[in-house]
């Protein structure tokens, strides 16, 4: 597993859905999840420390696992099926350990209520990880690819296709304040 941080929340310019940005802690490396808007903004307001009237479903997510004694541990962005995310809620409850199935953006909007480590499997991240160039904000070819481009070999076909639709997702955000959070 891999530990993340959130990056940023950001509008595709196509079909203004939104998509949480992990970011690999210790590279570049990216990991976009498409999430609601909902979803969105319940991690946005906990982010940007914006004070509500009454709790959000996460909140009160939060308030019920503090109620029944548990605690979250972590959440784990475990599993990618056909373009769909998977995630689990690590729960420490009674001196043991449980996990919660849940979707990535309502795990991710509780772990940051929680202020508890964001991991994804590793496996994720070789499929649905992104690179992208620190200067032009523009994604750059994983590790084990760049050897290829600098032995000249072109990607095939097939890892073309395996990225093509991350790229044109990526393609339509706008990276001009990539690195800078949004208050």
């Amino acid at each position: 597993m891999i530990e993340m941080v959130v990056d940023s929340i950001r509008v595709s310019l196509m079909n203004y859905q939104r998509v949480v940005i992990l970011k690999e802690k210790e590279t570049n490396r990216y990991l976009p999840i498409w999430i609601g808007a909902a979803e969105a903004d319940a991690i946005a307001v906990k982010l940007q420390g914006v004070s509500v009237s009454r709790p959000l479903t996460h909140d009160l997510i939060q308030s019920m696992v503090d109620a029944l004694g548990a605690k979250v541990n972590s959440i784990i962005v475990s599993d990618l099926k056909n373009d769909v995310f998977f995630a689990k809620i690590m729960l420490n409850v009674d001196g043991g350990q449980a996990e919660v199935d849940a979707r990535p953006s309502d795990a991710i909007a509780l772990a940051v209520r929680v202020q508890v480590p964001i991991y994804a499997e590793e496996d994720v991240l070789d499929r649905a990880g992104i690179w992208l160039d620190k200067e032009s904000g523009k994604m750059v070819p994983d590790e084990g690819d760049k050897m290829k481009f600098e032995e000249g070999k072109k990607p095939s076909e097939e890892e073309m296709k395996k990225m093509s639709a991350f790229y044109d997702f990526i393609n339509t955000l706008d990276m001009d304040d990539f690195d800078k959070r949004k208050s």
